[in-house]
């Protein structure tokens, strides 16, 4: 049965170009007042001003839900997270408030050494139901999509093992899940000074059976000093090409590398953080197509100077905003936190922050064509927010604000 939205004070449809919104439609919201949208299918088939989408001929026996006058907008798309892990690191919080540094975190057993032994240790069972309990959090706070990375077995059995618990939470829904490999994310502590031979194990055993399954769209690397180089870099997004995967780098997030012209010139979906980017390629990222997905949670988390977000977006780039929830650098889900320190840590405005959040981030995602605006044929993720102008969405922080979450047509968080 077809469904119809009403009464929408505000509908924020991100209509626009095909491709990830930057320069003058970098903030480009497609708002319209007494909005409605008509879904049937799963999918959208008429969004935009109520008397219009009234006429259409599935309108009349659509099954109707009222906003109420409150803000819709498409579902956030979060194209930057680590959900896979067994337990937070409160012992690393700790220490770290207290002045320990990564190094003295890692002496006390602590750092992703600890994670990965633990996720090492987990069930795939007992990683789904973590995973299963996640995304309930991501959709209460607006989020239907996630791009999701692997990371924390860094050995061919944990890291696929980890990539089926993705497959797993995925099928089972509500939220929607984009693998990423993500082997490369540093060096397992029993192949310690051997990185040209786990390089080789990601290239010749990880990224072809992860893709010979079926369990990643993407292959991703950190590429910092200390964890992976150009070289590796190379190695890996060549390994990855050859597989059918496309790329996202971990880019000049704690030194500046070189990543950054590296990942534009092989045109990777995404570079992320970006915290120490040289401004200098700034233009050729813009050509390159690649998306500067931002991180900023992880920035506040860490009380570490945030990415340059004005600047890119100034030279033409297109921007991406996510979480990076991880249970390290970012225990946050909520993408309307992200936007609030977007706008007042980043000086991005809120109408950048909201694009960045959803149509720029399903680009990130990989989703582009089907997901992160209002548009005939796209899939029907709605969120209706507890707000009555859209500016209300990165102006109140520190508790998701939404009434009801859509996926697929179906309310999945919340009541209408």
């Amino acid at each position: 049965m077809a469904i119809l939205v009403l009464n929408a004070g505000q509908l924020l449809t991100m209509a626009g170009s095909d491709g990830p919104r930057a320069d003058r439609e970098r903030g480009g919201l497609g708002l319209l007042r007494d909005g409605a949208v008509l879904l049937d299918g799963g999918s959208i088939v008429a969004a935009g001003p109520k008397e219009r989408v009234l006429s259409h001929p599935l309108a009349e026996g659509a099954e109707r839900i009222s906003a109420g006058g409150r803000v819709v907008t498409p579902g956030f798309v979060d194209a930057h997270t680590h959900p896979v892990f067994a337990a937070p690191r409160l012992d690393d919080f700790e220490g770290r408030v207290s002045g320990a540094s990564y190094a003295e975190l890692a002496a006390r057993g602590g750092g992703i050494v600890s994670t990965v032994l633990e996720v090492r240790g987990a069930t795939e069972a007992d990683l789904l139901a973590a995973v299963r309990k996640r995304s309930f959090d991501f959709l209460a706070s607006g989020t239907t999509t996630i791009e999701a990375k692997s990371g924390y077995g860094l050995d061919v059995e944990n890291e696929l093992k980890s990539l089926r618990v993705l497959r797993a939470a995925d099928a089972a829904g509500p939220l929607e899940i984009v693998p990423t490999l993500l082997g490369a994310h540093a060096l397992p502590p029993e192949m310690k000074g051997r990185k040209a031979d786990y390089v080789a194990r990601v290239c010749g055993e990880m990224i072809p059976k992860a893709a010979a399954e079926g369990l990643a769209r993407f292959v991703d690397v950190f590429c910092e000093e200390g964890y992976f180089d150009l070289d590796d870099l190379e190695k890996i997004a060549e390994a990855g090409a050859k597989a059918g995967l496309g790329l996202k780098v971990h880019s000049e997030q704690l030194t500046r590398l070189g990543s950054l012209p590296a990942a534009a010139k092989r045109r990777a979906v995404t570079a992320d953080h970006l915290d120490h980017a040289d401004e200098g390629f700034f233009a050729d990222l813009a050509a390159s197509g690649t998306i500067a997905c931002l991180v900023p949670g992880s920035n506040y988390f860490l009380g570490k100077p945030y990415p340059p977000a004005r600047r890119l977006l100034d030279a033409g780039c297109a921007v991406a905003l996510a979480t990076d929830f991880n249970p390290g650098t970012c225990p946050c889900w909520d993408m309307r936190m992200i936007v609030s320190i977007a706008c007042t840590q980043m000086r991005m405005t809120p109408a950048e922050a909201l694009v960045a959040a959803t149509i720029n981030g399903a680009h990130a995602a990989g989703l582009g064509r089907t997901h992160g605006s209002l548009e005939p044929g796209k899939a029907a993720d709605l969120v209706c927010h507890e707000a009555e102008d859209w500016r209300e969405l990165a102006y109140w922080f520190g508790a998701p604000k939404v009434r009801w979450t859509m996926k697929r047509g179906g309310i999945v968080s919340g009541a209408a």
